[in-house]
């Protein structure tokens, strides 16, 4: 790469990596996991950085790579383990959904509930504000499975806080 490609990638890194690192966190439910996603998305972005003609597209490309990056490693068997010195209980059920998810750690611990796949379309379509085309365009799959995977990630998310899930789309 030359000093110029260098240059644009490290301008583009610099202004990207917070959002980026934000929608892994989304993704992951994790900071550590995140950074580590995030990092092996700009990974694959340098690599193919002088291949990228369509500069606008640099965005969707790491999205796309991000959200792969997320579902691959959720696949990998050590990723599921989980320690805790402390079994967890069920929580009292609040009287409002409002109640129960007070603060966004309690929808990070929800969402880490929902499949990846899914998962991957509810951040995509509610925290990324993507409409369908453009979800189903990132994912490299058809409208019709991400409206499936939203409306399964929806009921999942719904049935794992155990009341109605309000969305405004």
């Amino acid at each position: 790469m030359n000093q110029r490609d260098e240059q644009e990638f490290a301008e583009y890194f610099a202004a990207k990596r917070d959002s980026v690192r934000r929608t892994a966190y989304m993704l992951c439910g994790d900071w550590h996991k995140a950074d580590d996603l995030a990092q092996t998305a700009f990974v694959a972005l340098h690599r193919r950085w002088t291949k990228i003609r369509d500069r606008a597209a640099t965005d969707a490309y790491v999205r796309k790579t991000l959200v792969r990056v997320s579902i691959d490693e959720s696949r990998r068997p050590w990723r599921r383990e989980r320690d805790t010195e402390v079994l967890p209980e069920p929580d009292v059920v609040a009287d409002r959904l409002d109640d129960q998810v007070a603060t966004r750690q309690d929808l990070i611990v929800a969402l880490r509930q929902v499949p990846p796949r899914q998962r991957a379309v509810l951040v995509l379509r509610f925290f990324e504000g993507m409409d369908v085309s453009g979800a189903a365009k990132a994912l490299g799959c058809s409208e019709g499975n991400v409206k499936s995977q939203t409306a399964r990630g929806l009921a999942n998310l719904r049935e794992v806080l155990g009341e109605e899930v309000e969305t405004n789309g």
